[in-house]
């Protein structure tokens, strides 16, 4: 296993979000399995959210299906997609769950989807976590910041209005 791998498993054990994520695990009846690159797999994740079909808590990825259906080649770019969010434990901790959901919040208000301006997914791909990667900002806000409202921003004072 290469040595960034253990690293951000060494990080995401001292900073106990793989705990977090091994007890998830156990709450739910989810067995554990090994995955590539040092992550856990907990497949058989059994309560309905998050509705995605896996989602990461530290160095454990927990899926409702198999271990095999995630390491199947067909879903490489979804277990790099999560392996990803690994990372993002390793550097964060349990800061991760605060500015993760503040990400999906500040998404959501912008898109009306929980991923598509969310700094962490955007990093982890956007199409390989299944999420939408060219939604427009809801419109409220476009004309906010369309290209009018800033060039009426950026005016000098006391220059007329655009015509």
């Amino acid at each position: 296993m290469a040595a960034r791998h253990v690293t951000r498993g060494v990080l995401t054990a001292l900073n106990g979000t793989t705990g977090a994520g091994l007890l998830v695990a156990l709450a739910t009846r989810a067995k554990i399995r090994r995955g590539r690159h040092g992550v856990l797999i907990a497949e058989g994740y059994r309560l309905p959210i998050p509705p995605a079909s896996c989602f990461t808590v530290g160095s454990v990825i927990l899926t409702r299906r198999s271990a095999e259906w995630l390491l199947d080649e067909q879903r490489r770019e979804l277990f790099e997609h999560e392996h990803h969010h690994a990372k993002q434990y390793a550097l964060l901790g349990p800061l991760f769950w605060p500015a993760y959901w503040a990400a999906c919040g500040y998404s959501y208000a912008t898109t009306g989807s929980w991923g598509a301006r969310n700094f962490f997914e955007r990093r982890a791909g956007l199409k390989a976590g299944g999420y939408p990667t060219d939604l427009p900002l809801r419109p409220w806000l476009a004309r906010l910041t369309g290209p009018s409202a800033t060039r009426s921003r950026n005016r000098p004072p006391g220059s007329p209005s655009p015509g």
